[in-house]
C-alpha cells in the first residue's frame, strides 16, 4: 500500500510540474525535460510514469479538471444558508462566478485551461478525444439547474436549457479572457454576469 501511495505522490508530482508550466510559460515549453527540471526529478523517472508527452498532458488536464470541480463544489457549499441548500440561481451564480478569474487560483487555473485551448487548436489530434469531457458535463450541470429553475417558475419555461447553459458557459469563457487580456476586471466581469443572470432569473 505504501508504494501505491508513494507512485501516485510522483506522478502528482511531475503533473502538478507540468501544470506550472503550462500557467507560466504555455504548454509549448512543456517538453519532457523541462517538467523533468521543474518537477525536481530526472527526465528518466519522469518517462517511467509517463511514457508519452500526450500521457502527461490528459493525466495533467485530469488533475486540472479535478481542482476546477473542488473550487466549484466550495462555491457551491458556500452559496447556501445554514440548514438550507442552495437554490438553482443561487447554483448557477457560483458555478459561473468560481470560473471567472477573480482571484489568484480562479486566474490560475483559467491560464492553464486557456494553454490547452491553445495546444488543440496547434495539434488537435493530442486532446480532441478528451478536451471536450468536462465543458460537456458542466453545460449539462447548469441545464439541469436551469430545467429546476423553470419548474419552479424562476424561469421563462419556454428557454431551451441546453442552448441556455451553452450560452452561459460561452459568455463567461469569454470574460474571462477579457478580464486576462486586460479589457476588464473581474471584479467588472462579475456585474456582468450578474446582469444577465438577472435578465435569465428575473431580478430578484
Amino acid at each position: 500500500m505504501a508504494a501505491q501511495v508513494d507512485h501516485e505522490d510522483r506522478r502528482r508530482q511531475i503533473a502538478e510540474a507540468l501544470l506550472r508550466i503550462a500557467d507560466t510559460q504555455g504548454l509549448q515549453s512543456a517538453s519532457m525535460r523541462a517538467v523533468a527540471a521543474e518537477a525536481g526529478v530526472s527526465l528518466r523517472l519522469v518517462q517511467y510514469y509517463f511514457t508519452t508527452k500526450e500521457g502527461l498532458l490528459l493525466d495533467a488536464l485530469a488533475r486540472l479538471g479535478a481542482q476546477l470541480q473542488a473550487r466549484m463544489e466550495q462555491w457551491i457549499g458556500a452559496a447556501g444558508s445554514p440548514g438550507s441548500p442552495s437554490t438553482p440561481r443561487g447554483i448557477v451564480t457560483a458555478v459561473l462566478s468560481c470560473i471567472l478569474p477573480t482571484d489568484p487560483e480562479s486566474r490560475r487555473i483559467t491560464r492553464t485551461y486557456a494553454a490547452y485551448y491553445t495546444l488543440v487548436l496547434s495539434d488537435p489530434e493530442v486532446l480532441a478525444k478528451h478536451g471536450t469531457a468536462q465543458p460537456d458535463l458542466l453545460e449539462g450541470f447548469l441545464a439541469k439547474q436551469i430545467r429546476a429553475a423553470q419548474q419552479s417558475g424562476a424561469i421563462d419555461p419556454r428557454k431551451d436549457p441546453e442552448m441556455t447553459a451553452a450560452g452561459l458557459l460561452a459568455m463567461v469563457n469569454g470574460l474571462g479572457s477579457s478580464v486576462l487580456g486586460g479589457q476588464r476586471t473581474g471584479e467588472a466581469a462579475l456585474v456582468i454576469l450578474a446582469h444577465h443572470l438577472d435578465e435569465l432569473f428575473g431580478a430578484r
